[in-house]
Order: C-alpha cells, then structure tokens, then sequence
C-alpha cells in the first residue's frame, strides 16, 4: 500500500527525537511512518524537513519540494484538516487529530470534514467528549512508545527527585507553590527538576514572555527549596533522566489529549501522581502504577510517599514498566491497519 503522511509544522525529520528534545506529536508522526515502512507498506512523509531523506524504510520529503504524489491508498494528515486535500486522488483519507475534540467543531474544520469524509483518528478517550461524529468514521489510535524509553528498568538517583515535563503553562506554578508548601516540608532531602527550554533559556539571560520571565524568577529563587531547571534532551538522554527519578508529577490541563509525556515515564518505570485532567487519567492504571490525586492535599501527600517510601515507588514503577512493554509503534501501525481496513 502506497501511505503519504502530511504534516505543515516544525521543522523535524526521522532523526531529530534523538539528537534534540522534539513534541511528543512530532514524535508520533515520525515513529508511524518507520513503523508502517516496516510493516511493508511504501511510506512517504511529507513536512518542513530541510531535505530529502530516508529514515527507517520510509521516504521523507519536503512539504514545498514540489514531489506531491498525484496519487496515494491513504493519506494521513497530521492535526490539520486542510491537509486532507494534500493529496487529490486518495482511496482512503485519515485526520489524526491531537487536540480537544471542540476543535473540530468550528465551521471551517466541518465544512473539509464533510467534503473528504475522512476516518478521524484520536489519541484519548479525553477527546471524544465534546463534538459529533455526524456520521465520521472516529477511531482511537493510543500513542505508543519509542524502544528508548522501554529498553531498560528503573534506577533512582540519590538525592530522590520528583521529575516535571509539563509545559510552562500547564500548572506549573500551582506545582512549584504546592511543593514548597506541601511536599518539600514532607521530604526535605528531595528536589524537584523541572526540564523545559523555555525556563532554562530564561535561567541564563535569554528573553521570554512576561508570565514565564515571572515563572523562571520564582523557580530561580527556590532553589534552596531543592528546585532545578534543567534542559530538555534527546530521546536517549531524556529516558535515562526519567529512570533517574522517584516520581513524575504531572499537573495536567484539561486540553492535553495526549499526554505523551506520562506515557513515556511510565514506561521508564517512574511512577506518577497526576490531578484527573484531560488525557492523563487513561496512561496510568490509578494506584497501581501511579495515583490520580482528587485534590491538592492528596497530590502533596502521595508525592511525599513517593519520594520517600522505597517500597511504594518500586512497586508501582514496576507496575508501570510491566503494563507498557508492549506499546510500540509496530503495534500501533498494526492497529492502524485494522482500523483504517
């Protein structure tokens, strides 16, 4: 089957995940091309790629290169509706689509969704909730996992730290006030290391939006309290920097869909406490392998049992390591390949 996927983005390749930290959607789309070349199929992702390529059986392309398939079996499009029409002549066309369902909603979206009547493919349950099908094909295509993050078994690092992926601006701040409030007092030889770009940039002088300039000085000035921005890296690096820790915190935003991140720790072995918003609750099995805290005295307190308490934080990462072993994206693309039949 001849498969062109599309995405009009960030500039990323097939390669990029491992030499730089990169979004866990672009992430996706790059992992599901390799996987469907694997499974036999004649891949060609098209992007903002600087050059032509070949990356792990599938054939990357330029988005503006000028070698648009006149013809394809299936084109996925990546996020955007106006990317159905990508290719004209298509057998079978899917949106994979990553944000909350209301999006879908808007006149625009409808009217390209009613015209290429496209299988609508979405990461969460969390999605699924606020708009219509109206007569769509809707599957779900669960994220997978890259082998990085499911080579190998946990190992903490001492001091215990909690480790945070959030965006910024996804409760990041309430995390920082609850930890110096709640959980340091509960933990007081732990830290916690914030990995994010942006702050790092702003740590060392680098300019910013006011609300994170805001952001980056309060973390700044906690330091004492064990708090530490770090950079983000690769895909490699990154995984060795999730087994490192006693527990991923996970504040939540009711417009993650995808939560690619808990994903990702979870199958490092990192068990997680995360509040019951968007997509979040569907990575973990709650109390088994992580624990979704109710309210804010809950979250501190299982955040301090974590870091804390050896045998709790084994069990459970085992739990997490165990229940993800399997979730690759070879089996995503088998998945994908029933679901589109």
């Amino acid at each position: 089957m001849h498969i062109t996927l599309v995405d009009d983005s960030i500039p990323f390749d097939g390669y990029t995940a491992s030499a730089r930290p990169l979004g866990g959607v672009e992430k996706a789309f790059a992992a599901l091309a390799g996987a469907l070349a694997r499974r036999g199929h004649q891949v060609v992702a098209f992007n903002r790629c600087r050059w032509s390529m070949f990356v792990e059986g599938a054939q990357w392309e330029p988005l503006d290169g000028g070698k648009r398939p006149l013809h394809t079996d299936l084109l996925i499009a990546l996020r955007k509706p106006e990317l159905l029409g990508f290719v004209r002549a298509a057998r079978a066309r899917a949106l994979w689509h990553t944000a909350p369902g209301r999006f879908l909603e808007r006149r625009a979206t409808r009217a390209l969704l009613e015209h290429w009547r496209p299988t609508v493919l979405l990461c969460s349950q969390a999605q699924a909730g606020d708009w219509q099908a109206r007569g769509l094909k809707v599957a779900l295509l669960p994220p997978a996992l890259k082998s990085d993050f499911l080579a190998a078994a946990a190992v903490v690092a001492a001091p215990p730290h909690a480790i945070v992926t959030t965006h910024p601006a996804h409760g990041l701040l309430w995390l920082l006030e609850l930890w110096l409030e709640r959980i340091r007092p509960q933990a007081p030889q732990a830290e916690l290391h914030v990995h994010s770009a942006s702050l790092a940039r702003l740590g060392d002088g680098g300019d910013g939006p006011p609300e994170l300039t805001a952001l980056a000085a309060r973390l700044n000035a906690a330091h004492g309290a064990g708090v530490r921005v770090l950079r983000p890296e690769g895909d490699t690096l990154m995984a060795q920097s999730l087994r490192a820790a006693a527990v991923h915190l996970y504040p939540g935003h009711p417009d993650d869909c995808t939560a690619f991140g808990l994903l990702e720790s979870q199958a490092c072995g990192v068990p997680a406490v995360l509040r019951p918003l968007g997509a979040a609750p569907e990575r973990v099995a709650d109390g088994i392998s992580a624990y979704v805290a109710p309210d804010d005295d809950a979250f501190a307190n299982l955040a301090a049992l974590l870091l804390t308490n050896d045998a709790a934080r084994a069990s459970l990462g085992a739990e997490a390591r165990a229940r993800l072993a399997g979730r690759t994206w070879d089996a995503a693309a088998d998945k994908l390949e029933s679901v589109l039949a």
